[in-house]
């Protein structure tokens, strides 16, 4: 085999490396952050007031991870208050992970979670609520381990 013969199978072999590596690439799923992204970003500042609102209060939500279950501990000023809401389970790595939950918190301002509908996995919660018509937001990190 003469020189020329060995830089045209080099040639070959680069070829199909990059065309393995552009299919590969092409079957590589991608998920956005949110399918609403710019319509979400020109009312961010709801959230940036929501989150200022929610500093504000006497102590920061709660999350712990029990047997089966995830506790949520709004403050205490929610306790004994009509609260309304959302909690958002976002999973950066997955977007099948992703849980929307309704805030049904009860007298003492707690809400009890299974974790029966969600994966192992690193999440941001990302809570919105209402309570005599204020917005309140936050979001946390929290890693729901294996049960």
């Amino acid at each position: 085999m003469n020189w020329g013969n060995k830089l045209v199978l080099v040639f070959v072999v680069f070829g199909g490396m990059i065309s393995y590596m552009v299919y590969r690439c092409m079957k590589t799923p991608v998920d956005l952050v949110n399918k609403e992204y710019y319509r979400d970003e020109l009312v961010y500042q709801h959230v940036i007031d929501g989150t200022r609102k929610a500093n504000a209060l006497s102590g920061q939500v709660r999350l712990q991870q029990g047997s089966g279950m995830i506790s949520l501990q709004l403050p205490v000023e929610m306790k004994n208050t009509n609260v309304n809401g959302n909690i958002l389970f976002y999973c950066p790595s997955d977007e099948a992970k992703d849980r929307h939950l309704l805030l049904q918190v009860d007298t003492s301002a707690r809400q009890e979670i299974s974790t029966r509908n969600f994966l192992p996995g690193k999440y941001t919660v990302k809570i919105q609520w209402e309570s005599r018509g204020v917005q309140y937001f936050t979001e946390q990190p929290f890693i729901i381990s294996s049960f």
